[in-house]
């Protein structure tokens, strides 16, 4: 009996202990232009700038763009359309295959155009600020109202505009990998205990 509730004991604190081992760095899934997708805008380059302001972009936050492969890309550019007329020689990373999910891995002032010919200059562009990764939260999704009306309940809980909404731990598979390693670490212990 002793040998038993040890044996239970050892477990319960390496489970505990591996839920720990989560990761920690703050992720929001941003879908630029909300229902509207990645394309070219309505009310010209306004379309995106707005949606922009609304967003707090963050070192580790993902942006996807939603678009059709062929008809538009995604290029980060390394300084602004506006500046520099919609102009693809600066190009620092580009993404033809669309949908599209572009990780910020830096801090600072990031470019996003469609180097489709005509595309960025009457819109489709995107200038974003990142913050540095200060806090630690789980994953999450930004979304706004037009954005609820575009995608399926069963897909994403829904919130105001700009709320992060936590998803749940299991969405992530890599963050169940150490919950089984250290589980079966505690089980083996346990054997030999």
């Amino acid at each position: 009996m002793t040998r038993l509730k040890s044996t239970v004991v050892v477990l319960a604190v390496m489970m505990v202990t591996s839920f720990q081992l989560q990761p920690t760095m703050a992720k929001t899934r941003h879908i630029v232009g909300d229902a509207l997708g990645w394309t070219i805008p309505p009310n010209g380059a306004a379309t995106y700038a707005t949606w922009a302001s609304r967003q707090s972009f963050t070192v580790g936050d993902t942006l996807f763009f939603n678009f059709t492969t062929g008809f538009h890309t995604v290029a980060e550019v390394s300084q602004s359309a506006t500046a520099d007329p919609c102009t693809s020689t600066n190009t620092l990373s580009l993404n033809p295959t669309g949908p599209a999910t572009i990780t910020l891995t830096r801090p600072g002032t990031h470019y996003y155009i469609c180097t489709i010919t005509g595309h960025c200059q009457i819109g489709q562009k995107l200038t974003i600020k990142v913050s540095p990764s200060t806090a630690s939260a789980p994953e999450s999704i930004a979304l706004s109202p037009s954005s609820i009306i575009a995608t399926p309940p069963s897909t994403y809980n829904l919130s105001p505009a700009g709320s992060p909404i936590p998803l749940p731990w299991s969405a992530s598979p890599l963050a169940f990998a150490p919950v089984v390693h250290v589980t079966l670490l505690a089980v083996t212990l346990a054997f030999f205990y």
